[in-house]
């Protein structure tokens, strides 16, 4: 038997750096400026601890274009590092200075706000460049150092000219890659990627107008002057304290990450944990769009101020990515070109607490200003419903502040109603029936029918309703939802006195039979039912088992039912105690007495919103030639 150590080849490993770390080239911008960033923080970190020779000040990383000579710098003004160091740091793949530092320091440096783990952002730049130089000089009393590569495993590495501490990286950009020479390429990264980075970055120059003096002429011009083009905000709203903000901070902020955005927020909600995990990050509550798709990735991942990602799946739970702002954790688990999260503990407690926190939160608003909440329901709902129907833990703190408002513009939470309906919405079981119109213009009807006998009706719009209802009958008992225009609701809203028909069984007999050949039976359930003689002739009611079961599987949880493609089923229910019902029974010819069938029904299907196309265009030509 035979042991011995796999060897790993530089020469084989290093391409591979080069072209597939990262999935995406533009990443190299970001990578060189966390790597600058973090030799600047490492130099006030040492400063702190007085362990520099040099003052520390008001340090900028400064990116640089030159067209003439196809090449991008990138300037810091940090620690620096000896020849040994880049020996050590740069010829070695995968040796994480970060990494070494902080442990050297690790009780003092936890909060300094170093990025680097892996020790391979560096290398991002052969991405773009055939050459790539570093001219270095340590804040140690040691001569700078200037080390060249062209791509390959050979480099050299020389003593040089350097006055200033900090480090100087000059990418010789690759011809296929010359989109980033261009300024407006490279402006957009650097707000893309850096422009919460927590050291400022300076990128050319702009001008800036001054104000006019108080006793300027009215015809005076205003002065300019040229000024550094400074990207980014070090210091972001999410790195202070919650104490030390305002609603309008939030709210600038919020313009500050989405500058299209023309509406505040209705709200925030300020993260800020350290155990046992670090996080911080500010989640905002937009207006929300019925459409839950294009709410969803807005929410912006930081580690460190460093951008990652704007697919927060994973560490926030799905029901609020329709949620904006940003989130910051230096313990997410990142995969190794930092491009997306992997499986972790960690995530599983970072996503439980935002959870907690948001429904702590809105418990808050709930309880500190109803009417304001109220106000914001029919905006934030989506979210709150989608939480509680996905999420248990969340659905047990939402129960108790979840509104369900009513098409009087009454809100009740779920205890609330129960309390208002208990009288007199109860089928013969005893069971509490709660009624609810899912559009109020299309089942207005229905909704007058049910409010005429003094039933509350719920307005539940929400394009995961059936789901949500579905769940509620679970978890309350003795309960059932029922829309106003379901086959459910003719036991509720029917008294003693409405049952006596007007017709024998004989004549409801024969109506049926007249109807059933106009009325086509695979779509068609017909009923004869006594109601009271101002009710319509005709109602289409549709079973609700049947309905609900074709929504959820239209938003994406029918499957689960094993239901396969529900079919349009509709209940016919004819009203025998209308006069128009009589008139029908009556009609001598066979011919007349079809087409005022027929002219019923699609008046009943209009009020559904059933009736279109040619049978929409018949519809109007029959009632057209009734009319004349």
């Amino acid at each position: 038997m035979a042991t011995g150590k796999i060897n790993v080849s530089v020469e084989n490993i290093f391409p591979l750096i080069k072209k597939f770390l990262y999935s995406d080239h533009e990443i190299f911008l970001r990578e060189l400026i966390s790597n600058a960033t973090d030799a600047t923080l490492k130099l006030k970190h040492l400063s702190s601890l007085g362990e520099a020779n040099v003052e520390y000040g008001n340090p900028t990383i400064e990116v640089k274009v030159n067209k003439d000579n196809n090449t991008l710098h990138i300037i810091d003004q940090g620690i620096g590092m000896t020849k040994e160091e880049v020996k050590k740091y740069i010829n070695e793949v995968a040796f994480s200075g970060a990494e070494e530092f902080l442990d050297k320091y690790k009780d003092s440096a936890k909060d300094s706000g170093i990025i680097g783990h892996f020790g391979l952002g560096f290398y991002s730049a052969f991405m773009v460049a055939n050459k790539v130089e570093i001219l270095t000089k340590s804040h140690k009393d040691e001569p700078a150092a200037h080390w060249i590569c062209e791509g390959t495993t050979e480099f050299t590495l020389e003593d040089a000219e350097k006055s200033t501490h900090g480090t100087e990286v000059i990418l010789h950009i690759n011809d296929e890659d010359k989109e980033f020479l261009e300024e407006s390429r490279i402006q957009e990264l650097l707000v893309k990627y850096n422009k919460f980075m927590p050291i400022q970055i300076k990128f050319g120059t702009k001008e800036e107008t001054l104000p006019l003096p108080e006793d300027a002429k009215e015809d005076a011009k205003p002065e300019t002057k040229t000024v550094d083009n400074i990207i980014n905000n070090p210091n972001p709203a999410w790195t202070k304290q919650p104490t030390d903000l305002e609603e309008k901070d939030y709210n600038e902020f919020y313009k500050e990450l989405y500058p299209m955005q023309f509406e505040d927020p209705l709200f925030h909600i300020h993260l800020n944990v350290d155990y046992p995990f670090n996080l911080t990050g500010i989640l905002y509550f937009p207006r929300m769009a019925q459409d839950m798709n294009i709410q969803k990735d807005k929410i912006q991942l930081y580690q460190n101020q460093v951008y990652v990602t704007d697919n927060v799946e994973g560490i926030v739970p799905e029901f609020l990515t329709m949620l904006r702002g940003v989130i910051d954790s230096p313990d997410i688990p990142l995969n190794v070109s930092r491009s997306y999260l992997q499986a972790d503990g960690a995530v599983k407690k970072i996503s439980s607490y935002i959870t907690r926190k948001v429904a702590d939160k809105l418990k808050s608003l709930f309880n500190n200003s109803r009417e304001d909440f109220e106000k914001k329901w029919n905006d934030i709902k989506i979210v709150i419903e989608y939480g509680m129907l996905s999420e248990d833990k969340f659905f047990e703190k939402a129960d108790k502040f979840a509104l369900y408002p009513t098409t009087e513009h009454e809100f009740f939470t779920f205890e609330e109603l129960k309390e208002a309906i208990k009288d007199n919405q109860t089928d013969k079981d005893d069971k509490l029936v709660i009624l609810y119109a899912s559009n109020k213009d299309e089942q207005h009807s229905y909704i007058q029918a049910a409010k005429d006998k003094g039933y509350k009706v719920l307005m539940l719009d929400s394009p995961i309703v059936s789901h949500l209802l579905q769940k509620l009958e679970t978890t309350h008992e003795n309960i059932s939802f029922v829309r106003v225009d379901s086959d459910h609701i003719d036991n509720l809203i029917k008294t003693d006195d409405e049952k006596i028909s007007k017709l024998s069984d004989e004549e409801k007999e024969k109506l049926k039979s007249d109807f059933e050949k106009v009325i086509p039976a695979e779509k068609y359930t017909i009923q004869m039912e006594a109601m009271d003689s101002t009710a319509a002739p005709l109602i289409i009611t549709q079973p609700e088992f049947m309905r609900r079961m074709k929504e959820m599987q239209q938003t994406g949880g029918g499957g689960m039912f094993g239901m396969g493609n529900m079919p349009e089923m509709y209940n016919l229910v004819v009203n025998t105690n209308h006069e128009l019902i009589n008139a029908i029974l009556n009609t001598k010819t066979e011919k007349k007495q079809q087409r005022l069938i027929k002219q019923s029904l699609d008046l009943a299907r209009l009020s559904q919103n059933l009736l279109k196309g040619e049978e929409l265009t018949d519809f109007i030509k029959r009632s057209f030639d009734m009319v004349k």
